[in-house]
């Protein structure tokens, strides 16, 4: 099978398309014909070696996470899938795996893929809306009514975070550039605020959940903008940030946590329906294909998606 490899940590000229081994599924896993996938930051900050110390230095390493395809094999303890089935999840990082035409997984991890959306929108999904989801419910304790700040509205996690804030009725903030401010208006977002011209936390509102989808602000700058019970939460993990997590188990008040996706299949069933209902839509900024993921990755690392950006994988 073709896929995309690299055989060292470095920049994006490291990444190899070639020919792999095909993978075969265990008892309890599923061989997945990929037709999609799409990029993570988190994909390009394994390959430049900023988690070597998760990651080690076996390779060839396979890029990508996100997964979005149909079920060419089952394993003869699998009970819910059978050859046909369109599925979507999210591979583990560490290990990487779906920049490829074929990937095996575990059945536990995979959920029906919405029908109402193209396999580049689903890969689209997994990991930036399982972020989005689990942070803001389970973290973040949404509810109708309470107010919510993203920082970040425009990007893979904050697109599905302002539209899933909204599907619960939350009042929505969205922070962004000038460029993106309508766009976010679009998705739903109560208010959008240019974070050139306006600083969040230097302003009288205050929030009920602060996500930081970009990582650029500390709980330190956010806690005197949080309700007396609010919640700060940030999809990248910082040495600023790690007291305040580490002391927001014990005490009472404002808290600050740390989101780390689950690929989750009743989680995936959740959004597959918000997706379904029409109440929240996967934003694709660029499709490239699986030749082309090397593009992909360098456009990634620009920080100007809008959205999330597609691998397509042809059949």
């Amino acid at each position: 099978m073709k896929a995309v490899v690299y055989d060292r940590y470095g920049s994006a000229e490291e990444l190899q398309y070639r020919e792999l081994e095909k993978p075969i599924a265990k008892s309890n896993e599923l061989l997945i014909r990929v037709r999609a996938s799409s990029v993570n930051p988190v994909d390009w900050k394994i390959r430049q070696g900023h988690l070597q110390l998760l990651t080690g230095f076996n390779f060839p390493r396979t890029v990508g996470s996100d997964i979005s395809g149909v079920v060419a094999e089952v394993g003869r303890e699998v009970t819910k899938f059978q050859p046909g089935d369109e599925v979507y999840t999210f591979l583990n990082p560490i290990n990487g795996g779906a920049c490829a035409e074929y990937a095996a997984l575990p059945e536990s991890s995979a959920e029906f893929k919405p029908k109402n959306i193209t396999h580049a929108e689903a890969a689209a999904v997994p990991i930036a809306g399982l972020t989005a989801l689990q942070a803001l419910r389970d973290l973040g304790e949404i509810q109708a009514g309470k107010k919510v700040l993203i920082n970040g509205a425009s990007g893979g996690v904050g697109t599905f975070a302002v539209q899933i804030a909204k599907a619960m009725n939350a009042e929505v903030t969205g922070v962004c550039s000038a460029k993106n401010l309508d766009f976010v208006k679009g998705l739903g977002a109560d208010i959008v605020l240019d974070y050139a011209e306006i600083d969040f936390t230097k302003q009288p509102e205050k929030y009920d959940i602060i996500l930081d989808a970009v990582g650029t602000k500390t709980f330190a700058e956010c806690e005197k903008v949080l309700q007396s019970e609010g919640v700060y939460i940030s999809t990248l993990p910082s040495f600023d940030n790690f007291v305040p997590m580490l002391t927001s188990w014990f005490l009472s008040g404002k808290k600050a946590k740390f989101i780390l996706a689950n690929a989750n299949p009743a989680d995936l069933g959740f959004l597959r329906e918000l997706i379904e209902s029409e109440k929240v839509e996967p934003i694709v900024d660029r499709t490239y294909s699986l030749a082309e993921v090397a593009a992909a990755h360098t456009y990634s690392e620009t920080g100007r998606a809008v959205g999330k950006i597609a691998i397509v994988i042809d059949s």
